[in-house]
């Protein structure tokens, strides 16, 4: 073997010599063939890196036939310089016979033919290398016993478990042959991110044999072959001539982060059976739809200097680049909005700044009120919204809690932010009958397990019951010095909710516990009772099954007063379903609602939960409406398979109105399964009084 090896350098040098005119067109080969067809495949440019079906027209190709019935060949003139050889040698003592396959080693002995290629200074282990070799023409020289012709197919491995090379090789022959070369190859999609767009790329099969190629189906192929998949296939039952192709459209699914590699095998007449083209892809993580939580920042106070907002008014507002929220790169805003002081039953809209007013409500108030509710909102392009008030004047006083990234800019300049989780809803406080006093604060702690040092923040849904004055409930995270801002504002006397996003401290030692715990705090100014429910945490990112936020226009999906969504009020004890499939995708868990009662006609419990479930309707409130009054609380509802909410009410009648402003969806990165199945809330495994 070392010897044909000697003489083929000596064939391939002298091989180089002869020159070929760049851009000339030469005429296709004819009959007798001496071809060296190549498809590296899954074999990753090893020994060959680059598919080509070499026959003259584009490349010198030579062979040399020895007396021990072996052959060689080599092709050169290629892009670089580079250069490929091939060597076959039939098993010991044998000759080979046509119609036969042979299974190869690097060198021959009794039982394997031999099988061996290089290309350039790239070549494999010959101890290593396995292969097969079907013979489809093969004719001697009888005084010699040299081929003086030799036709067949081959299939390659550089060692166990790699990828196969694959062709056809004609020396002397006059049998026709099938050449396909894919490009590119391999298709690399690059670095894609985790749950974003995913790009296409078109992989072209371009015939260049002598014969037609007849194509099938397309599949993938690999351990990471559900990180791709086949968006179409143009080739599938297509006979395509020489000269022209067909292209199959493929796609990555970036569900995880990492390296991602697989293969798209399309069916042919080939030897092989199949064209194979590499597919790869890097996924990584960004911060798009995660929540990062603030310390409370006042951003508009009409009562100081802008004055109150008048009658079908709307009032630009800049948020981004204040409060916390970065100039670039926040998608939505979470705030908290007070109105106090309104002469006219009437609502506030808040919306992105370049927008037209949408028929959707964000709080609504009744004439002389004074209260809070929990917005979210998308901003502008310009970073800026809008607060429309509908009749009447009134003060507005804006909290900015919270935002969501809508880039991964925001990475850079505040790092990583959390994901939404759904808890099993828990009731945290409450104070009846015997209420706190005004100017006092209460603390307490949430254990949710080991999960529990990875709590960013807490929702809650906070409700000042019957309070003896107006005035404000204020939450924060029990650290440092008191806030001036408030999340409920109350008057004396009434049932006022809020939904309320808040930072939380860390609680090192609370009750003894192994592991550190999230803390809050909440401060009233005036004497009052308080009901705090759990509905809701947002972690640091790591969290199995976190959810992210894509912000939405408002838009109206149910008035029970106009039939939109359902049907007229709601009955005492009645649970109605509402269906939202104007504003959901596939991936949807959970949205972003405001859902408003309207005029009760007892004192009533608004609850929503997910339907077509087996969850039982939680014990907790979303609403806390008193006779007549419109009060509107924001809603974080989950929906179920059918894409749907339960609402009940507990008393009297009432008509509902909900608004959707974003969705939540399962963020691939962190689910517990690629299924995007089998998720459980978290569970509460106990609260208390930080020791």
């Amino acid at each position: 073997m070392r010897r044909i090896r000697s003489l083929l350098g000596v064939l391939v040098a002298g091989a180089c010599a002869t020159a070929v005119l760049p851009g000339v067109a030469l005429a296709a080969p004819t009959a007798p063939y001496t071809v060296l067809t190549v498809d590296v495949g899954d074999a990753y440019g090893k020994p060959v890196k680059q598919s080509g079906v070499h026959d003259g027209t584009n490349s010198t190709v030579t062979g040399r036939a020895y007396g021990t019935g072996g052959l060689s060949m080599g092709v050169s003139g290629l892009p670089g310089g580079s250069t490929i050889a091939m060597w076959i040698t039939p098993p010991v003592g044998r000759s080979f016979t046509a119609g036969q396959t042979y299974q190869t080693s690097g060198s021959s002995n009794a039982t394997h033919a031999g099988l061996d290629m290089s290309s350039g200074s790239t070549g494999c282990n010959g101890a290593y290398s396995y292969g097969s070799l079907t013979v489809r023409e093969i004719r001697y020289d009888a005084g010699t016993g040299a081929a003086t012709a030799f036709a067949g197919a081959y299939q390659f491995h550089c060692s166990p478990n790699a990828g196969a090379v694959t062709g056809e090789l004609r020396w002397n022959s006059s049998l026709d042959y099938v050449g396909v070369v894919s490009s590119p190859a391999p298709v690399d999609f690059g670095r894609v991110a985790v749950g974003g767009t995913m790009p296409t790329a078109t992989a072209s099969f371009v015939v260049k044999g002598i014969l037609s190629s007849t194509f099938d189906v397309a599949r993938i192929s690999g351990p990471n072959a559900s990180s791709f998949s086949i968006v179409s296939n143009g080739c599938r039952g297509r006979t395509v001539t020489p000269g022209n192709y067909c292209q199959v459209l493929v796609a990555p699914k970036a569900l995880r982060g990492g390296d991602h590699t697989a293969n798209l095998e399309l069916v042919d007449n080939s030897a092989y059976g199949k064209r194979v083209v590499p597919l790869k892809f890097t996924a990584y993580d960004t911060v798009i739809g995660m929540y990062y939580p603030l310390t409370p920042q006042r951003l508009l106070d009409t009562r100081t200097g802008l004055g109150p907002r008048g009658a079908d008014q709307a009032t630009e507002l800049q948020v981004a680049g204040r409060g916390g929220v970065p100039a670039s790169g926040a998608g939505s805003v979470v705030l908290n909005v007070t109105v106090t002081g309104p002469t006219a039953s009437s609502f506030l809209t808040l919306y992105p700044s370049t927008e037209s007013t949408p028929t959707a409500s964000s709080i609504n108030f009744p004439a002389g009120w004074l209260g809070s509710n929990n917005v979210t909102v998308k901003l502008g392009p310009d970073g800026k919204i809008m607060i429309y008030n509908r009749a009447g004047t009134t003060h507005v006083i804006v909290d900015v809690v919270g935002f969501y990234a809508a880039s991964d800019t925001v990475k850079s300049s505040v790092g990583w932010g959390g994901h939404y989780l759904p808890v099993e809803p828990t009731r945290l406080i409450d104070t009846r009958p015997t209420g706190l006093v005004a100017g006092s604060s209460i603390d307490s702690y949430v254990d949710l397990g080991p999960a529990s040092p990875h709590v960013k923040a807490v929702i809650l849904n906070i409700t000042a019951v019957q309070p003896t004055k107006s005035g404000y409930l204020s939450t924060s995270s029990g650290d440092g010095p008191a806030l001036t801002t408030s999340t409920v504002n109350y008057s004396a006397g009434k049932v006022v909710p809020n939904l309320a996003f808040v930072r939380t401290g860390k609680c090192i030692a609370c009750n003894d516990l192994p592991y550190t715990v999230p803390k809050f705090s909440i401060y009233t100014s005036q004497a009052t009772n308080m009901v705090v429910d759990l509905v809701g945490v947002v972690d640091d990112g790591s969290l199995p099954d976190g959810l992210r936020f894509t912000p939405l226009s408002p838009t109206r999906i149910a008035d029970s007063r106009s039939g939109l969504g359902t049907s007229g009020a709601l009955g005492a004890g009645e649970t109605r379903k509402i269906t939202a499939p104007a504003v959901v995708t596939s991936t949807t868990e959970a949205l972003a609602m405001n859902v408003t009662a309207v005029a009760p006609t007892r004192n009533t419990v608004i609850t929503v939960w997910p339907a077509d479930t087996d969850l039982a309707k939680p014990g907790v409130s979303n609403l806390n409406p008193a006779a007549g009054q419109v009060v509107s609380n924001a809603v974080l509802g989950g929906i179920g398979p059918q894409d749907a909410f339960n609402v009940h009410n507990l008393t009297g009648s009432v008509n509902l109105v909900a608004d959707v402003v974003g969705r939540f969806y399962l963020y691939s990165g962190t689910a517990s399964t690629t299924a995007l199945a089998g998720r459980q809330p978290l569970a509460v495994r106990g609260t208390g009084v930080p020791g």
